[in-house]
């Protein structure tokens, strides 16, 4: 029964970080291809941006993909270690939960 729930939690967390990283893929391609719709305005400002940008998509792509399986595998160990702690301290990750749902509750009434 343990390892059923543990096998869930991970699945889930590495669902949620491919989601993330296929999220941020998605968003670069559309930046991408924003930039390229601009193509023909050949204003000064509007080509330094759009020349900028593109270079920063480039850099933005190398280091997604450096930064990929190294992400998803501290992904997996986090969520490994989160299943391992509320399964031997119930109680204790109840307290830390409400305790960081209480702290979130206070800034956002502040703003």
């Amino acid at each position: 029964m343990t390892n059923n729930k543990s096998t869930s939690a991970t699945s889930h967390d590495e669902l949620h970080s491919d989601q993330l990283i296929g999220d941020f893929k998605a968003l670069m391609a559309d930046a991408e291809a924003l930039i390229k719709a601009t193509a023909s305005h050949e204003d000064g400002t509007i080509a330094s941006i759009r020349s900028k940008a593109m270079d920063t998509l480039t850099s933005a792509k190398e280091n997604l993909s450096l930064l990929e399986g190294p992400l998803t595998e501290k992904a997996k160990a986090v969520a490994e270690g989160a299943d391992d702690f509320v399964h031997r301290k119930p109680w204790e990750a109840v307290g830390v939960a409400a305790g960081l749902g209480l702290l979130i509750g206070l800034l956002i009434r502040r703003h």
